[in-house]
C-alpha cells in the first residue's frame, strides 16, 4: 500500500485533493439540457470504478501486508466498516444538496458557501478526533476561510439582488455544507484504532455506502425536483453517451480528490484536519472555474467585484495557514 513519508509528498496529495475536488463539477454544467438528477448516477458510477481502481492498484502493492487491500477488508473491525458505510451515506446526502445548488446558484456560489462552511466543522470535528498540526495556524486559516464564505455570500446576494433563486441557491449551499461536514470525521475515526481500516479500503466502503443510499435519496430528488418536472428512470437511459460520459468522469475525478485526502489524512504527519481543511480549498478552485470560465457574475457591479476579491484574498490567506499547520506544530 502506498502512503507517503515525506511532507512535501503528503502537500502535493492535498491541492491534487483540492484540485480535483473543485473541478469535477465542471462535468455536470457541460451539457445543460440534462438534469443534475440524471447526471448524478453516472457520477456515482464513477465514484465507485475509482474505488476499485486504487484498491486493486496502489492498495496492493504488498498483497501480503496486513493493511492491504483485501486483508484489511477481511481483518478489520465492525466499527470501521459502519462508520466508513455511514460516511459515504452521509457525504452522499451533502453532495446531492450541492449539485442541487450548482444548478441553481452555479459554482461560484455553492462552493464557497456549501464546502467553506463544511470546512469549518468538518475541521473542528476532525481536530478532536486527531489533533495533529498547529491548532493557530490551522483554526486561524479557517476563521480566514469564514470571512471569504461571508464575502462571497454578500457578493452574490447583491448580484441576485435578493431573489427567490438567489434565496434558494444559499439555502441549499448552506444545508450541503452542514451534512458534508459530518461524513469525514466518520472517516477519521475508521482510521485509527483497533483493526482500523486503511486509506484505500476506507474509500471502497465510504464509496459502496454513497452508492447504497443514492438509490432512494436521488430517486426522492427526481420524483420530487427542487425545479423542473418530475423525472423517471427512462429519461435516464434517454440520454447520449457523452452525457452519461461526463458523469462518469467527473465522479473519477472526485474519486481521485478522495484518495489523495484519505491517504494523506491516514499519515502520522498530516492527520485529518489538515487533509480535510486543505482539500477543502477545492471552495477558490470552483470560484475560479465559476468566475472566470462560466460568467457567473457576468454585468456584477463594482461593489460585488470587490467582494470577490476580497473572497479570494481571505482564501489564499487561509489555505496557506492551514498548509503551514503541520509544519510548525
Amino acid at each position: 500500500m502506498f502512503i507517503p513519508h515525506r511532507y512535501v509528498v503528503a502537500l502535493l496529495m492535498m491541492l491534487l485533493s483540492m484540485l480535483c475536488w473543485g473541478s469535477w463539477a465542471n462535468t455536470q454544467k457541460i451539457d445543460k439540457g440534462w438534469r443534475f438528477e440524471l447526471y448524478y448516477w453516472d457520477y456515482m458510477w464513477g465514484v465507485v470504478v475509482c474505488a476499485l481502481l486504487f484498491g486493486l492498484s496502489l492498495g496492493r502493492t504488498n498483497p501480503a501486508a496486513p493493511i492491504s487491500f483485501f486483508r484489511n477488508l477481511d481483518s478489520a473491525s465492525t466499527r470501521s466498516l459502519v462508520e466508513a458505510f455511514a460516511g459515504g451515506m452521509i457525504f452522499n446526502l451533502g453532495n446531492l444538496l450541492l449539485v442541487a445548488a450548482i444548478s441553481v446558484a452555479g459554482m461560484a456560489v455553492a462552493f464557497p458557501l456549501g464546502a467553506g462552511l463544511a470546512l469549518v466543522i468538518g475541521a473542528v470535528l476532525n481536530y478532536f478526533i486527531s489533533p495533529t498540526g498547529n491548532p493557530l495556524l490551522l483554526f486561524g486559516g479557517i476563521l480566514l476561510v469564514c470571512g471569504a464564505i461571508g464575502a462571497n455570500a454578500m457578493a452574490y446576494r447583491g448580484l441576485s439582488k435578493g431573489g427567490k433563486a438567489g434565496t434558494k441557491g444559499i439555502v441549499l449551499s448552506l444545508l450541503c455544507g452542514v451534512v458534508i461536514g459530518l461524513f469525514y470525521p466518520l472517516v477519521a475515526k475508521a482510521l485509527i484504532g483497533e483493526k482500523h481500516l486503511g486509506p484505500y479500503t476506507v474509500y471502497f466502503v465510504f464509496a459502496l455506502g454513497a452508492l447504497v443510499s443514492n438509490f432512494p435519496l436521488n430517486y426522492a430528488f427526481m420524483r420530487w425536483p427542487l425545479s423542473g418536472s418530475r423525472l423517471s428512470i427512462r429519461d435516464y437511459f434517454r440520454g447520449g453517451a457523452a452525457a452519461h460520459t461526463w458523469g462518469v468522469l467527473g465522479g473519477l475525478i472526485w474519486g481521485i480528490g478522495t484518495v489523495c485526502s484519505f491517504v494523506a489524512a491516514y499519515t502520522p504527519l498530516v492527520g485529518p484536519a489538515t487533509s480535510f481543511s486543505l482539500g477543502e480549498g477545492n471552495t477558490m478552485i470552483s470560484a475560479v472555474w465559476g468566475v472566470f470560465v462560466w460568467n457567473e457574475f457576468r454585468g456584477a457591479s463594482n461593489k460585488v467585484k470587490r467582494l470577490l476579491a476580497l473572497m479570494f484574498t481571505f482564501f489564499i490567506l487561509g489555505l496557506v495557514s492551514i498548509s503551514l499547520a503541520p509544519v510548525f506544530r
